[in-house]
């Protein structure tokens, strides 16, 4: 049985005029009925506008890919998991009794979906001005932390220059496995040089997310042979 809301709220800053929005950014699918995946499309689009507008302001000197790659490692998915475990999101999530078996609770995409559909069941409730002194809030020493340099470039483009820069052909990603439901699904996916005969592989809640967990082990295993 979940937690009334009140506590969560009292976390965030946030004082809803329609609680019934706040009910449903907490409710899963698996409940059924009205649940948060409308309200999590919405917060996504948000969430990326109110940090990119702050990142902007900030780093006046950044250009646009540092700005990019700043914005991607805060609103990625296993950053928002992390912030919504912060604060115990999980304990006020209404979810189906199948969920709650497999301990969906704890799983990174149900945590970072819910949270971004809080942010706009805020929006929704009290207008920019609101969704954004939360966001700020929520994301403050994340924000204070951060720098144009601190972020490289993802694993499968460093992986690829690497490869370039020495002449030699770029790796392919097979996808080996898909297990889960279609709304929340782990990909295996495997990395393969065929050139440097080197393979790896990686996963993740997207296909995207599982190439570039299997490149980044890719990648250290042909920085360590360019070493010697």
């Amino acid at each position: 049985m979940r937690e009334p809301t009140e506590r969560l709220l009292q976390v965030i800053g946030y004082n809803f005029g329609n609680p019934q929005l706040a009910d449903y950014a907490l409710t899963h699918r698996s409940v059924g009925g009205i649940n948060n995946e409308r309200l999590e499309f919405l917060g996504d689009a948000i969430l990326g506008f109110v940090v990119a507008d702050e990142l902007y302001a900030r780093f006046k000197e950044a250009d646009e890919g540092q700005l990019s790659r700043m914005r991607a490692g805060l609103v990625k998915g296993e950053s928002l998991a992390t912030l919504a475990r912060d604060l115990e999101l999980g304990k006020y999530l209404k979810l189906g009794a199948g969920e709650l078996r497999s301990g969906g609770q704890s799983r990174n995409s149900i945590l970072a979906d819910a949270l971004e559909a809080l942010l706009a069941a805020i929006y929704l409730d009290g207008g920019y001005d609101a969704v954004r002194q939360v966001t700020l809030h929520l994301f403050q020493e994340r924000l204070e932390s951060i720098s144009p340099d601190s972020h490289q470039k993802d694993p499968k483009t460093r992986l690829q220059e690497f490869l370039q820069g020495r002449g030699l052909g770029l790796p392919a990603y097979k996808i080996m496995d898909i297990d889960g439901e279609q709304h929340d699904q782990l990909f295996r996916v495997k990395c393969i040089v065929e050139d440097l005969s080197v393979e790896s592989e990686g996963q993740g809640g997207s296909r995207r997310k599982a190439e570039q967990d299997a490149a980044g082990q890719v990648l250290e295993q042909v920085s360590k042979v360019a070493a010697k």
